[in-house]
């Protein structure tokens, strides 16, 4: 895709509607422009920096005039942050907008046949929804347009947050997270604190060089709390110094771990999570079922919201009881054993072997007997001699991630031919890709969007397919 830079103001622009990745529109010269923190109805002057075959991107240099529909952003950091960048559409518009982007996803850019998509379902809490964070650790803090790079002392470049928006270097040192329920700040700002004040060596990621590099916390509605702090390498004194202090100021920890992570990113999936104090795993509840969460463990990170996501899914799998099921992408088992008193047998399937022992321990703990889960790449273990071992799926469902699914997962699945197939997916855009393959097979009856994440452009969408009845020869 080509582009150029450009320096241009286009004056008493007026915002017409929310767009993809967060970001607003209008149109200028028969073309579209793309603006971050934009609410429709705004006038606004645009400073135009890129120029694409068919549209422009700027940001907004001046507000002449508030839209009537704008409102105050709640977090400081909003603007520069690059999470919530929907602080100023009321939360109405955000639902709405989100299920438009369902609808240009699916049916605009898919071609899909699709029903009507029904309203996008609310979260009710729309700050401190997230039961999971993930900081980093930066020896080079991001700086603010007011401050002087030759004023800054050396110990107050570093800071410990969110990335910035699309550079992938830069870190935006966090005050305060409207994300995640206390006691999340306060562990982060002692984490920081502590570290500033014992000279570790934040780390520099261009240079992937310093010791102490990011951490996670995690938090249940049981009131469980888990933190994992990562290092670069290894000192164990300094380490276990650091451990214990993070531990004595908040005793309510239930799991602390740290990781040793030598690689060049951040991510832990394959690496060792080493339990240094408190319980291997924290717990959830929903429904009256309990899941273990471990370290790597993937759980939705809107724990309530969940709760909704799941009965959807479950709704339109519409199990009478006597259906073998496939859960593919399991993860803990989780959308598994929610179905499971309702069908005769499930059978979930997880790339991440941690999260199935988590999976199988769940099934065991909340005296579950009907589900079997297994570990490995989906396009590997699901094939025609799986099937035949274990059982033709009456209904499948799907909860792959963003990428969304292997062909080969599809053909298998069209190959496999169940009555039903539920697709829950965070990201409209590989979904409508696979949908395209399996519906030359199935028929979408229902489209639900639902928002696991508010202020944000984010959405969860849950289809639901049925096969279309054979052709009877001769008739058309």
């Amino acid at each position: 895709m080509s582009k150029k830079k450009v320096d241009l103001i286009l004056e008493n622009m007026t915002i017409e509607s929310c767009a993809a990745e967060g970001k607003a529109l209008t149109h200028w010269n028969g073309a579209v422009v793309f603006v971050p923190f934009a609410v429709p109805g705004d006038v606004v002057d645009i400073r135009i920096t890129r120029k694409y075959h068919n549209y422009y991107e700027g940001f907004i240099s001046r507000i002449v005039e508030p839209s009537k529909d704008r409102i105050e952003p709640f977090c400081e950091h909003f603007g520069v942050c690059g999470g919530c960048k929907w602080q100023p559409l009321p939360y109405p518009m955000q639902l709405e907008a989100k299920r438009r982007q369902v609808e240009d996803q699916l049916v605009r850019l898919g071609h899909l046949t699709v029903p009507e998509i029904l309203p996008t379902i609310p979260s009710d809490q729309t700050i401190f929804y997230r039961n999971k964070l993930e900081f980093t650790f930066s020896s080079r803090r991001w700086l603010q347009w007011d401050e002087n790079p030759d004023d800054v002392l050396p110990e107050d470049r570093v800071g410990l947050g969110f990335h910035v928006g699309k550079f992938f270097d830069k870190v935006l040192d966090i005050k305060h997270c409207y994300l995640q329920r206390d006691p999340s700040n306060d562990i982060r700002l002692f984490c920081k604190e502590y570290a500033v004040s014992h000279s570790l060596d934040f780390f520099n990621i261009r240079e992937n060089t310093g010791y102490i590099r990011n951490m996670f916390i995690r938090t249940t509605d049981t009131g469980e709390l888990m933190v994992i702090i990562c290092f670069f390498y290894e000192q164990r004194e300094t380490r276990e110094a650091m451990l214990d202090a993070v531990s004595a100021a908040f005793p309510q920890i239930s799991s602390l771990y740290y990781v040793i992570n030598s690689k060049l990113n951040d991510s832990i999936g394959d690496q060792e999570c080493i339990l240094y104090k408190g319980s291997p795993v924290i717990r959830e509840q929903m429904e009256g079922l309990t899941f273990r969460i471990g370290a790597k463990s993937f759980y939705q990170t809107n724990s309530n919201q969940a709760l909704k996501l799941y009965t959807v899914a479950r709704d339109f799998a519409e199990l009478t009881g006597n259906e073998v099921v496939y859960d593919l992408y399991t993860g803990t088992g989780t959308i598994a054993q929610f179905v499971s008193r309702m069908a005769s047998k499930v059978i979930g399937i997880e790339y991440v072997p941690e999260a199935i022992e988590d999976a199988k321990a769940n099934a065991a703990a909340n005296g579950i007997t009907n589900c079997e889960f297994f570990a490995g790449d989906m396009k590997d273990v699901l094939d025609d001699g799986f099937i035949a071992e274990h059982g033709h799926p009456d209904v499948i469902i799907l909860d792959p991630p963003r990428a969304g699914i292997h062909p080969d997962v599809a053909k298998v699945i069209l190959d496999a031919s169940p009555e039903r197939i539920v697709y829950v997916s965070c990201n409209p855009a590989s979904q409508a890709r696979d949908l395209a393959i399996l519906c030359s097979k199935y028929e979408i009856t229902a489209v639900q969007p639902v928002d696991m994440f508010p202020h944000t452009q984010h959405v969860e969408n849950v289809c639901a397919l049925r096969l279309r009845p054979e052709p009877v020869e001769g008739l058309k």
